[in-house]
């Protein structure tokens, strides 16, 4: 008898160890945890990222060394970012890194891996700019987001994870990619001033032809909280596996209504600028820099969280005990 499409759903959160760690809904524990990791063409030495302590742009030798170590640490569940040299739009550098990867380490990790343009882009929008270069072209930019996001499925990624915030770009994916290929959406993800360390390890700044200074036209205003509901269950209703809320800290509140609201696993994302608030008053002495990511990490569980994604990860099972 043929499988319906809630049991097929169902089952993708249920398929290895790795991933039914991610779904607990009770606990505080290095197992949840998700380390960023990025790859970048063209270098020769893996490079630091200023304010995220502990935290590299790496080459492709580098980066196995990492997950090499990240796993000697407890840590066994990634987010990758592939930054490749030439901004244009193809894939396979970042393809060949996931290939190397699972290669390497198999199943002893869960691979995900961020499906976005902005890396690959000129102008460092997260979209196809129409020819005046005001706009995101919205359709066109989500067939190239399936296009990306296939190519990363098929090199071995155990999850893809679109961050670019179009309209419709779930059910687009999510008819691209293998149906056991688990989708993380970032559903709530807002228009922030706390990416700026992120946008230079991707280099990643809106910047060029582009006559758009930020990306407000796609990402939600911290003003219009409903409008992340609205955001999150659509992408359920497409066919998303786990929803986000990006950054953490800011939007503790939406976290904890919205993971009431939709019976998701929800993951929060530690974004750079939160983590690297706490590094710097780390380093001046001003804070204990242990006490204050613990501190961040239980709010994220207490308001909903099932995973949290950190450049503190790898600190994790060390701190967490």
């Amino acid at each position: 008898m043929a499988k319906s499409t809630a049991e097929i759903t169902l089952r993708r959160l249920r398929q290895d160890g790795h991933i039914r760690d991610l779904v607990r809904e009770v606990r505080l524990s290095h197992k949840q945890f998700i380390q960023p990791l990025f790859a970048v063409e063209g270098i020769k030495k893996r490079e630091e990222i200023p304010g995220l302590s502990h935290t590299f742009r790496d080459t492709p030798d580098t980066l196995l060394k990492q997950i090499e170590s990240d796993l000697k640490k407890g840590i066994s569940k990634f987010l990758l970012f592939g930054v490749s040299a030439k901004k244009q739009l193809k894939y396979d550098f970042t393809a060949n890194q996931i290939a190397a990867i699972k290669k390497r380490f198999g199943s002893d990790i869960w691979l995900a891996v961020d499906v976005c343009l902005c890396s690959s882009t000129t102008h460092g929008q997260c979209g196809i700019l129409n020819p005046e270069g005001d706009h995101i072209e919205n359709n066109a930019t989500v067939s190239e987001l399936a296009v990306q996001a296939q190519a990363f499925a098929e090199a071995g990624a155990d999850c893809v994870a679109p961050s670019d915030m179009m309209d419709g770009r779930i059910a687009t994916i999510r008819a691209a990619i293998p149906s056991r290929t688990v989708l993380m959406s970032y559903a709530a993800k807002f228009h922030s001033g706390f990416y700026g360390p992120f946008r230079v390890a991707a280099d990643s700044a809106p910047k060029g032809k582009s006559k758009l200074t930020d990306r407000a036209t796609y990402q939600i205003d911290p003003t219009h909280p409903t409008d992340a509901l609205r955001s999150a269950e659509r992408d359920a209703a497409e066919g998303a596996d786990i929803l986000m809320v990006k950054p953490g800290l800011p939007y503790l509140d939406i976290l904890k209504e919205l993971s009431q609201q939709i019976p998701l696993p929800w993951a929060v994302y530690q974004v750079s600028g939160e983590y690297a608030a706490i590094e710097l008053m780390a380093r001046e002495g001003l804070m204990d820099r242990k006490r204050a990511h613990l501190e961040c990490w239980q709010a994220f569980v207490r308001a909903g969280a099932s995973m949290i994604i950190s450049y503190g990860a790898r600190d994790a099972k060390e701190w967490i005990g």
